[in-house]
């Protein structure tokens, strides 16, 4: 009568956990939430329409430049005139006295002026430099992407990790109390001795402590995922029973290693970052180089009770820099040591790309070789349970032997679920690592859940 009693408990523990499942969001949806409330990613998003400027900044430098000044003034005074500058005289020859008159008179001029560039090599080599920065946001942006991805994946699973770790103990939990109660039965009507029920009561204690860890554990994974999503995440989907996870394709680890040197997005930001620099070495040169211009302007000027005077002209600027304090060719230094230290960030990041690829690609394979072998142990343990469970009732197992045999199960248990999210989240850091990850990927995942 006391093995259907525990198999009904444990039943119930499980389908208490998981009873929300049937209306709970799966991976798809909780990815969506963070699409719209993630603040990390809303930052690198409007990075990335900043990024997006860029081009439009740097031709600029290179178009006509239009614009217009002006001025109204009033001006008032006296001007005193004296005839003996004029050669003013009076008879006798002296000179006659000055002359004072108030002076009130408006002055309304502008100016219309054109510049455009005919020779800026430096206006040149900052319009290349501004395609290759766009170029640049745009791969950090692909980055963020594909890191929303995987932080949103690793807070799934982590979740799920935690309410499994939390079911466990407490199924382990409800084995454990029967088994005590047996025990303390046994004592009483003298078929076991004190020794089994102070082995169960420690058991127990052990459990509750467990549950206790597992409850704190689950809260902080569901307040991490809710950092992400922006709000308090509901019952989420968990894995369906004895899925299948495929392997990598392609199966070589040279192909997923070669795409992370050149396809990573982290490696193609420093590539481009390296271009730039090289650009900002032209930019700083062309402090040594001549520019010209084609200018032309017009201007009008009206003054009270004067004639308007109206001038138009048209030309070439040219300007040739002779001396600046050798602070051009102290740039130049700078931008070189720049670019080399751009070329060894490059180097740093496509080998940090390909140990992450030669990691993921290890991890997947050996997590699936795991997860096989933790299927075959999940059968194995749940035979030694029943054994001892007889053999218990019989006398020919003590009480020790079946709670290590639960103990055995349902870590096994825990092992196996806990190898399928980190297969899982390894075959992501793949794809992320070699820079194909995209959105549809988590597509195939979804399917594996319980919707």
């Amino acid at each position: 009568m006391q093995r259907p009693l525990i198999a009904v408990l444990i039943a119930s523990a499980f389908l208490t956990l998981n009873a929300p499942a049937a209306q709970a969001a799966d991976l798809i949806q909780v990815y969506q939430q963070a699409l719209a409330n993630d603040a990390t990613y809303g930052s690198a998003r409007a990075a990335f329409a900043a990024g997006q400027e860029k081009i439009t900044q740097g031709r600029a430098g290179l178009l006509p430049v239009l614009q217009a000044s002006g001025s109204n003034t009033r001006n008032t005074g006296n001007e005193v005139l004296n005839p003996a500058l004029t050669g003013g005289q009076v008879a006798g020859g002296s000179t006659t006295q000055p002359i004072s008159q108030s002076l009130d008179y408006h002055i309304n001029s502008y100016t219309v002026s054109l510049s455009q560039p005919l020779y800026n090599w430096a206006a040149w080599q900052q319009y290349q430099q501004s395609k290759l920065v766009q170029a640049t946001a745009e791969a950090t942006f692909a980055q963020a992407q594909e890191d929303l991805i995987t932080r949103v994946s690793q807070a799934y699973f982590d979740v799920l990790t935690a309410e499994d770790n939390l079911g466990s103990t407490q199924a382990q939990k409800v084995a454990t109390t029967e088994q005590l109660a047996s025990a303390k039965r046994n004592f009483e009507v003298g078929t076991q001795t004190i020794t089994d029920t102070h082995e169960a009561q420690a058991a127990y204690d052990l459990v509750v402590a467990q549950e206790f860890a597992a409850i704190n554990d689950l809260d902080n994974k569901r307040a991490a995922l809710q950092a992400i999503i922006g709000v308090a995440p509901g019952g989420l989907a968990p894995l369906r029973v004895g899925v299948t996870i495929n392997a990598p394709q392609p199966a070589a680890i040279d192909a997923w290693v070669a795409s992370a040197e050149t396809q990573n997005y982290a490696v193609v930001g420093a590539q481009l970052n390296l271009e730039i620099a090289a650009r900002q070495i032209q930019v700083d040169r062309a402090g040594h180089m001549p520019t010209a211009s084609f200018i032309a302007s017009s201007s009008h000027q009206n003054q009270t009770a004067n004639a308007v005077i109206t001038s138009n002209s048209i030309g070439v600027q040219w300007n040739i820099p002779l001396f600046s304090g050798f602070a051009v060719t102290s740039r130049v230094r700078e931008a070189i040591s720049l670019e080399d230290k751009a070329r060894n960030d490059l180097e740093a990041t496509r080998r940090t790309a390909s140990l992450n690829a030669r990691q993921a690609f290890l991890g997947m394979n050996s997590g699936l070789a795991q997860v096989k072998a933790l299927e075959a142990a999940e059968v194995s343990s749940k035979s030694s349970l029943d054994s001892n469970k007889l053999g218990y009732q019989v006398g020919v197992r003590i009480n020790i032997d079946v709670l290590n045999a639960q103990k055995l199960l349902y870590s096994t248990q825990k092992d196996l679920s806990k190898a399928r999210y980190d297969t899982i989240m390894n075959g992501l850091r793949l794809k992320a690592a070699a820079g194909t990850l995209k959105e549809d990927d988590l597509g195939p995942i979804n399917a594996l859940l319980t919707h």
